[in-house]
């Protein structure tokens, strides 16, 4: 899969908590790349939902005139549904998986909100598919007061023992604006990583079929 360089990238990933509203520093930066979103013409995609920094992300951006998709599972649906008028497109899966699926298959990077657990897993998990070279979209953390001070701290800790490869740095993008994150995104030029795994994500009916022939005896023999 080819890397996305800027004068590709259209299509924009927010995701962020959907239930916050506390600090205005982050309130104001949310909003703030709503706005920068829409100046630049990008299309925004987000979690979904009309609560939140997800839900001033999504107006921010929406109120410019620029095309905006939610993306929310259906359990989720009752906690955070679209306002009426809608802002944007909705799409509801069938759960989290999915959702991460189809983030991938609209958007051409991510940037990431301060948020929480379930923020902080698709985060690993969009950096670990990217190292695995099952996409190669960048994924961007908006450092509004140093929230992802701590994560960058123990990314480098783990790299300093060998646990993940330094050229890992290069699969995020960190800046404490959205203006300044937005400027690094779009200037950012692709360079082969000889780190990144090699692997062939394609699906083999014949390796499919085989698998399900395998007998396993899990017995425990003490």
């Amino acid at each position: 899969m080819a890397a996305t360089s800027s004068s590709q990238l259209k299509n924009i990933c927010v995701l962020s908590e959907f239930r916050y509203e506390k600090y205005k520093e982050f309130v104001q930066a949310t909003v703030d790349l709503g706005r920068a979103i829409a100046k630049r013409k990008l299309h925004l995609v987000y979690g979904g939902g009309d609560r939140g920094l997800s839900k001033l992300v999504s107006e921010a951006a929406f109120v410019r005139g620029n095309q905006v998709l939610g993306i929310i599972p259906k359990a989720l649906k009752p906690l955070g549904c679209l306002p009426d008028p809608p802002t944007g497109e909705e799409l509801v899966v069938s759960g989290m998986q999915e959702r991460i699926s189809e983030m991938l298959n609209h958007v051409d990077a991510f940037i990431f909100l301060p948020g929480d657990l379930a923020t902080l897993e698709a985060l690993i998990t969009f950096a670990s598919w990217a190292h695995l070279n099952i996409h190669k979209k960048l994924i961007d953390l908006l450092n509004v007061n140093n929230f992802y001070d701590g994560l960058i701290t123990f990314l480098n800790h783990a790299i300093k023992n060998y646990f993940i490869p330094s050229s890992a740095k290069k699969l995020f993008i960190c800046a404490p604006t959205a203006n300044e994150l937005l400027d690094l995104l779009q200037a950012y030029k692709p360079e082969p990583d000889p780190m990144t795994l090699v692997s062939d994500w394609a699906t083999n009916d014949d390796d499919s079929n085989s698998c399900k022939k395998c007998k396993l005896d899990l017995t425990l023999h003490l």
